[in-house]
């Protein structure tokens, strides 16, 4: 068969699908780019938000447009939690949650797509979740939690996104996730560790740790997340590693240190704050307060002065009164992070927060989004002008950009220079100038 896939959301995601693809091509079958004529497209979606949502089905319509005769598979955390709705757009054949997405390739070799295509009928596989549940807990598999599944997926040889734990515990009032992706959980070190050399071998040199809740790694099998760093550490092939997210109650001194010492781990952190008033924080269900948000990043900035630092928020929360958006502004303006991913709040089915009033309005909530993205850019530029004139360690791309290519310095500024594909996946040392620095540029982690 072509297999086609497009991934929606998170790197977490495109991991998951990277690892499926390399998987199905194993198997036999030809990988062919989503925009093209396929007997399959994968669509891996997201429920983060409903343009997410939205963008799944654009999707989905596109690949019944490209091949009406081809099967549909929309996997993921849209359809593991609004399964019904999913199946029910026009062209959409296969439904797999997150419980059930990993056996795609078992159905497709058990010509179970071949027997959907005769009955023209649809395969739904899926947890319901349960309407009552004030906790969201009924689709978590609480009577044996859901297999761990590892991942990696490469970009363009240069960085690998390396999955090594899944699910959450926390439930945040706002979020959907637990119940999309179940309980916490994650591989074991040497899992890890046998992942990471698979990407050595594919040339990655830089790997990106990713997960749902990362810093939770080992939780639940007697692990320690640092003892995985140091681990990591000493796989010499590899010369860079970025954590991709990780929560400020999770992210310990010790963690703050051993980064700042280490041979490759990069002075780079991607810290959710969610909100800047202890009052939303409370709402949201978050498990920390303003005081600790603020002592581990000015923490890191002592030991890490260059240190990147990016922040999650989101915008017009229920129950976010004028009072404490004031409070988020100013405290986001007084902190030492670098720039903002800034989310307008979206109302996700099953939540609590669909209960907190009062219920902000969404003219409302665009507007206090556009305001956190002013902060946000002006927090980048200054960022990037006190880098001016400092020598920092570029990894460089393959990707052409109009006869440029891009690189990530160590603390994640993107540089250019002109295309030269000897410079593609190797390590040079450069001046941050106002010439090569693209601005304003924030690339997904």
């Amino acid at each position: 068969m072509k297999i086609a896939a497009h991934t929606l959301g998170c790197k977490l995601n495109y991991a998951e699908t990277s690892h499926l693809l390399r998987q199905l091509a194993e198997s036999g079958h030809t990988i062919v780019d989503f925009h093209s004529e396929a007997d399959l497209y994968i669509i891996n979606t997201c429920t983060v938000t409903a343009i997410a949502e939205r963008k799944c089905r654009n999707a989905i319509r596109q690949a019944v447009r490209q091949n009406p005769q081809a099967q549909v598979a929309v996997i993921g955390c849209f359809a593991q939690n609004e399964h019904d709705k999913v199946a029910s757009i026009p062209g959409v054949t296969i439904v797999l949650g997150n419980d059930q997405k990993h056996q795609l390739e078992r159905y497709i070799n058990d010509n179970e797509l071949l027997r959907l295509r005769r009955a023209k009928n649809k395969l739904v596989c899926s947890s319901e979740p349960k309407q009552n549940d004030s906790r969201r807990e009924a689709n978590l598999n609480l009577n044996g939690r859901w297999d761990f599944a590892g991942a990696w997926s490469s970009a363009g040889r240069t960085r690998a996104f390396v999955k090594i734990q899944d699910g959450c515990d926390y439930f945040c009032s706002y979020c959907a996730i637990p119940i999309a992706r179940g309980r916490s959980r994650s591989a074991t070190t040497e899992e890890v560790v046998k992942m990471v050399n698979e990407c050595a071998r594919s040339g990655a040199k830089e790997v990106v740790l990713t997960g749902v809740n990362t810093g939770t790694f080992g939780l639940h099998t007697g692990e320690r997340f640092i003892d995985l760093l140091k681990r990591l550490d000493d796989i010499e092939p590899i010369a860079r590693y970025r954590i991709s997210s990780i929560e400020p109650n999770l992210i310990t001194d010790e963690i703050i240190d051993f980064t700042a010492s280490s041979r490759a781990f990069l002075p780079h952190f991607h810290i959710p704050l969610q909100a800047g008033s202890d009052n939303v924080l409370k709402l949201m269900r978050r498990h920390y307060d303003t005081a600790l948000y603020r002592e581990k990043t000015e923490y890191i900035k002592s030991v890490m002065p260059d240190a990147c630092i990016a922040a999650d928020i989101i915008a017009g929360c229920n129950g976010e009164s004028d009072e404490d958006f004031e409070a988020t502004k100013e405290f986001v303006e007084s902190l030492p992070i670098s720039y903002l991913h800034v989310f307008t709040y979206s109302e996700r089915p099953h939540t609590a927060a669909l209960k907190i009033e009062p219920h902000t309005d969404m003219h409302l909530r665009r507007l206090r989004s556009q305001e956190l993205h002013a902060i946000s850019e002006r927090k980048l530029a200054a960022f990037n002008e006190s880098q001016m004139g400092k020598a920092r360690p570029v990894l460089w791309e393959s990707d052409d950009h109009d006869g440029m290519m891009h690189g990530l310095t160590d603390n994640y500024i993107r540089l250019e220079r002109p295309f030269d594909p000897t410079y593609t996946n190797s390590i040079t040392t450069e001046t941050i100038t106002a010439e090569n620095i693209v601005r304003n540029v924030m690339s997904d982690d």
